[in-house]
Order: structure tokens, then sequence, then C-alpha cells
């Protein structure tokens, strides 16, 4: 059965941090946030809504990877997470072609599978040869869960290639992993020196990072290895001396979901949820991760409700930035030619996006935001409290010569009854940088 249970502990902890930023807020001078004068940007498309209730199998869209189809650029896929509805994989004209399901519970007491993140690995090198990869973490089963991708396979693009005998990612046994402190966030990376692939990945409820390198087996299955792990802080040294750590319920600490890794430097960007973006060398090593901004709830105190199992904010002592709302989510990295670009965050407490300067020499500085909205006619709705998301600067076909950005939308318009529904929304990159621009 579910049930809580003491976590042991991990390699690298930082404790208690007093964060420095390239730009602090003085105390009671916590400036109003812009995202009211933030530019948008209407989608070109959108998937079908998922309902996370039984009839609709508990499918609920979450974060997008967009796999490029060399050889045919207008046959380009959008892999998506489900959590307990799996995977969908979905042409660019946003219609499924593929629906791969989470594996059921080890048990009849034991967690179900749930898929959480998505990432990809290109030229993966297998027995059979070089292959691109879809990696998942599977939050049901604290695992990871590796797909092929072979565009125009019959049956779909996706076939599973996870080596049966993978091992969980944090957890020591199945009663641990039914804690659900298990496998969370997902950014790979492959070492262009070494040719070697990684998968990091955060963990539920908990700040930590682990290191796994993804190791193909002589069956042609993949598997993985942890290296090392990395614990970020869980509770932060103010300027005005007092100690704050992010409210939530009790056990558990502000946990890490959204990463990307910039394949140019190696280094690792994390939102911490209710925290703000750390930056750290993707193989966690060196010098201590970096805070490259803060939510505007930074600092605020607050105290959990266990009746309503929400928090009661206090006052705000105004050292939180002024770009991003809690949760930061939806990491994703925006590459030029030149080496320039933006590192793309979600600012899920306010549905909108920032923009940061990709290049470390410019220390990440904020470069604006935007908002995903719905056109003027109600044929295509925008993105609310979104989870994750995904851009690739590349052409894909005619139908987005310029790129495309795929987000989450948390509130998917509009719907049968009372039914919650979710889903992704392509947004041309063009539009978007026109926008931007402007």
């Amino acid at each position: 059965m579910f049930r809580h249970r003491p976590v042991r502990s991990v390699t690298v902890v930082l404790g208690t941090a007093l964060v420095a930023l390239a730009a602090t807020v003085p105390a009671g001078a916590h400036p109003s946030g812009t995202a009211q004068a933030l530019p948008a940007v209407t989608p070109r498309a959108e998937t079908a809504p998922l309902y996370d209730d039984e009839a609709g199998a508990n499918a609920d869209a979450d974060d997008p990877a967009i796999w490029r189809n060399a050889a045919q650029p207008d046959r380009s896929l959008v892999i998506a997470t489900a959590k307990e509805g799996g995977l969908r994989v979905y042409d660019l004209d946003a219609r499924q072609v593929q629906a791969v399901p989470a594996p059921p519970a080890a048990g009849p007491d034991d967690a179900p599978g749930r898929f959480n993140n998505v990432d990809l690995v290109h030229g993966l090198r297998l027995p059979s040869g070089r292959a691109d990869v879809a990696v998942t973490t599977n939050r049901g089963h604290d695992r990871l869960r590796i797909h092929r991708i072979a565009p125009g396979r019959a049956g779909g693009p996706l076939v599973d290639v996870t080596d049966p005998a993978a091992p969980p990612v944090f957890s020591a046994d199945q009663a641990e992993i039914n804690d659900q402190n298990t496998a969370y966030g997902l950014a790979t990376w492959t070492d262009t020196a070494s040719g070697r692939s990684y998968a990091l990945v955060s963990r539920r409820n908990r700040t930590t990072v682990a290191l796994l390198e993804l190791t193909p087996t002589a069956t042609g299955t993949v598997t993985y290895r942890k290296l090392r792990s990395l614990d970020l802080p869980s509770s932060f040294r103010l300027p005005d001396g007092t100690s704050w750590a992010p409210c939530g319920e009790p056990g558990e600490l502000p946990q890490v979901e959204g990463m990307v890794v910039d394949p140019a430097n190696g280094m690792l960007y994390a939102g911490q949820e209710d925290v703000g973006i750390w930056r750290v060398r993707a193989d966690l090593t060196g010098a201590a991760p970096k805070l490259v901004d803060r939510v505007r709830e930074y600092g605020v105190p607050g105290v959990y409700d266990e009746e309503t199992e929400e928090c009661t904010a206090g006052a705000d002592p105004g050292f939180g930035g002024t770009r991003l709302s809690a949760d930061v989510e939806g990491l994703t990295l925006l590459t030029e030619a030149d080496g320039d670009g933006y590192l793309l965050a979600s600012s899920q407490g306010d549905d909108t996006f920032a923009l940061y300067d990709r290049e470390l020499e410019d220390a990440n500085e904020y470069e604006g935001g935007f908002r995903v909205t719905a056109s003027a006619d109600g044929s295509v709705d925008g993105s609310e409290e979104c989870d994750g998301a995904a851009v690739l600067n590349a052409p894909l076909g005619s139908k987005y010569p310029n790129g495309l950005l795929v987000v989450q939308d948390g509130h998917d318009t509009p719907v049968e009854g009372d039914r919650a529904a979710t889903n992704f929304a392509f947004v041309d990159l063009g539009d978007l940088m026109d926008r931007v621009d402007d």
C-alpha cells in the first residue's frame, strides 16, 4: 500500500543557502510584475483534450518533446507524457498517431505506472546502430523508460527498448516506491567529448537531482547506472538574516521538475518550483549551484493548513523576483546558430513565459516574456498553468518552417461538462519571435 517512510540520505547536501543574484531586490521594494504588458502569441494548432478520470484513462498532459525527422521534416513528431495515460505521439497537425500505455502496477497494492517528463537522446549507440530515443521518467515505478523512435513503423514510431532489469532510480524496494518519492523531472545530455549520454533526474518531494548514464546492453535494450547526486537547498538565509523555507505539506521539500541542459557549455538549468531557476554543471561537479532568478513568492512565509491542504501566505518581505510566479516549470532551450539563444521557463502562477539569455557571459539576464493566448474566434485555446514546454529552432517542413514551440495547457477549454481537461498547444516559432522582437 502507499505509505510514508523515511528517505535515505543522498550524496551532496548544500544545506541552508545565502543566495546571491546578479540583480537583488531590497527589502520593502518588491516591484510588481509586468505580466499584463507582455506580448501574446496564438497557437496554430492544439491536441485533443486529455481527461484525468476513469473515462479518460486517467490521462493528464504534462511534458512534451519535439523530434525532427531529418529526412522528412514535415513528418516530425511531438512525443508527450500523459501521466497514468502513458505517452502520446502527435504529428505536426496535432493529431495523435500513437498512444503508449504506462506499465501496470507491480501488484494489487502497488503504485501504477505514471509517465512524468520526457526528453530525447539523438544517435544513441545500440548494437543495431545509432538511434534516436525518447527517455521518460516513470514516476509510478521510480524508473526510466526508453523508447526507440522508428518513423514509419506500422504500429507507431515508439518501440520500447527498456532493459527489464533496469533498477529503481531512488528507491531501495517496492515499499519505498509506493511512497512515491520517485523519479520526477528529466533532462537528457550527451557529452560531445566522450559520446556518452546521460539523464539528469529529479526526485519528487525532495530537492535531489541524480546523474544517470544511459548504457545500451548487448541484447539491444537500454539501462542506466547512477553516477552521483546533488541536493539543492531546502531552506534559505534571507538578506534580513532570517531563515526561510517554502511552505508545503509536512515532510515534503521544495522539489525540482523542469530541467534542461545547454549542450554548448554543459550547464544544467533546474527549476525548483517554489524557489527559482538554478544553474549548475550537468555532471553535478564543480562550483556550487547559482540561483539565476527567483519566484515572486521567494521569502514569503506560509503556514500549512492540514484541513484545506493549502498554505496561508504571510506578509511579503520583498525578497522575491519580478518575472516568475510559482511554480516555475517547463524549462526548455531555444538555440541559435551563432551560439546565442534563450532559456525559456514557464511562470505557472501567472500563465506567462520568461526568456533568459543563454550566454553565460551575459549572466543569463532576463530578455523578456510572453503569453500563449486563445485565438479571437476561440477555435484554438491558449495555455494556462503550463507544466511542460519544448522548443525546436529548426525548419519543420511547410507547417513550421521557422521552428516550433509546444506548451502544455493545464486548463483546456471548452470541456465536457465539469470534466477538467489538459492538452498541448503548438506555436509557430516565427510568430513568437516576431512578437518578442517587436
